[in-house]
């Protein structure tokens, strides 16, 4: 404490400017992921334009395009302007038109597999919105589009069985709408260095002297 009351003012100022600098650009770099996303969402980021999601049994490249519930799609569909949106985040309701590439290992494009939108809730469970049966994707994509009618959690399942005969499942979380807690998420580092510049200021007369 000695050696702090020993500087400078000017140089206490430069010093906690740097400190608050240091840990935004740290907060920032570990909070998020490649994909822009929360780091714990995805656990393997972002590849070539795809997010990705793996288990045991399979890894698969995830890629979505939105648009909103009110907008009016033109008579030339193809024209629609879609939205690329971040790994599982819609931003309101709308369709959703989902890519999935079966990246590894390539036996998956052999293994019927088959497609679930659930919409997810404390009170009722999983709610099923959708069901395609099992079916083999020998060129590696599954392609689809969803309507999601109204904000919320929900969750993609992609299940099948391995050549033992033992099921797996993969399932691609996906939050329609946003929270406070996005908004945290997003602007918190903002927020800390506007209360820094809020302390400064009051202390400017201490400070410069």
């Amino acid at each position: 404490m000695d050696f702090w009351r020993r500087l400078p003012p000017r140089m206490r100022l430069l010093v906690v400017t740097g400190f608050v600098a240091l840990m935004v650009a740290v907060g920032a770099q570990f909070h998020v992921s490649s994909q822009g996303d929360r780091s714990s969402t995805y656990p393997k980021g972002y590849r070539g334009g795809t997010c990705t999601i793996e288990t045991e049994a399979l890894l698969v490249g995830y890629s979505a395009y939105f648009i909103p519930s009110d907008y009016e799609i033109p008579d030339d569909p193809t024209s629609a302007k879609a939205v690329p949106v971040l790994c599982g985040k819609v931003p309101s309701p709308g369709t959703l038109n989902v890519t999935l590439d079966l990246l590894y290992p390539e036996s998956a494009r052999h293994v019927p597999l088959a497609l679930r939108l659930v919409k997810l809730s404390d009170k009722n469970g999983e709610q099923e919105l959708l069901s395609i049966p099992p079916q083999a994707y020998a060129s590696g994509t599954l392609t689809q589009a969803f309507k999601f009618d109204s904000v919320g959690q929900y969750a993609l399942y992609l299940d099948g069985k391995r050549p033992a005969g033992t099921e797996f499942r993969l399932q691609i979380p996906i939050k329609v709408g946003t929270d406070w807690k996005d908004y945290a998420a997003k602007y918190w580092p903002q927020a800390l260095m506007f209360l820094f510049i809020v302390i400064v200021l009051s202390n400017w007369k201490r400070i410069f002297g």
